[in-house]
């Protein structure tokens, strides 16, 4: 059964998640501060973290640091109150996989859940770097680089550029891109797809008008051949 681990200071929020989380045949456990989620995690090693940022005796982002340092194949989502931008940027930096911005609906979160599980359940056990042309992908790190030098990427970027390395040489279709690196409930239309495939190919080929590594298979959706 795959395991989720809670780790939020308000009982409420960790009952109604939890109850939510059960509906849907997750086993899950739970944390109330910073010190005893890291705990925790790396001695159950669960599927997924969901992780508050303000936490007290450890923040989440300190967590977050700690965890991925020590368990980087857990996938953390975190959970921001409204404003906290800078709180997602470093989140991302330090390794989250998504976040979830207060409030929220439980089925944004459920959403999100089920698609950061299904990417990580792709992903090669080690994370190791991935090279096509002259761009080199860091899997762990979130870095990418093309002839040398960084390429600047959004998170969401990033996600469909892992997926598609993860699914190499698969016909991917638009719905399945935004179920699986989306979920439904952030982006109802498959229009948002084509508008991130443009710009990786902006980014990563060599000729975007005549792109050689994210094919488009009329009808049927994309396949990256890197």
């Amino acid at each position: 059964m795959t395991k989720i681990l809670i780790v939020e200071d308000e009982p409420n929020m960790v009952a109604g998640l939890r109850d939510n989380f059960e509906f849907e045949g997750y086993e899950v456990l739970s944390a109330y501060d910073g010190s005893e989620g890291l705990e925790k995690a790396l001695a159950t090693s669960p599927d997924l973290v969901v992780l508050d940022v303000m936490m007290p005796k450890m923040s989440g982002l300190d967590v977050c640091k700690q965890l991925k340092a020590k368990r980087p194949s857990i996938p953390i989502i975190m959970l921001t109150a409204r404003g906290q931008e800078i709180d997602k940027v470093v989140g991302l930096e330090l390794g989250a996989d998504d976040y979830v911005t207060k409030p929220f609906s439980i089925r944004e979160l459920v959403a999100r859940v089920k698609a950061v599980l299904r990417r990580s359940h792709t992903l090669p056990k080690e994370h190791d770097k991935y090279s096509f042309s002259d761009v080199e992908v860091d899997l762990r790190t979130c870095r990418i680089s093309r002839a040398g030098k960084q390429v600047e990427f959004s998170a969401m970027e990033f996600e469909l550029l892992k997926y598609f390395i993860c699914n190499a040489g698969e016909v991917l279709s638009r719905e399945r891109l935004l179920e699986d690196v989306w979920g439904y409930d952030r982006y109802p239309t498959t229009r948002t797809v084509d508008a991130h495939l443009v710009r990786l190919r902006q980014k990563l080929e060599p000729n975007p008008e005549q792109p050689r590594y994210f094919l488009t298979v009329h009808g049927m959706g994309y396949r990256f051949v890197g």
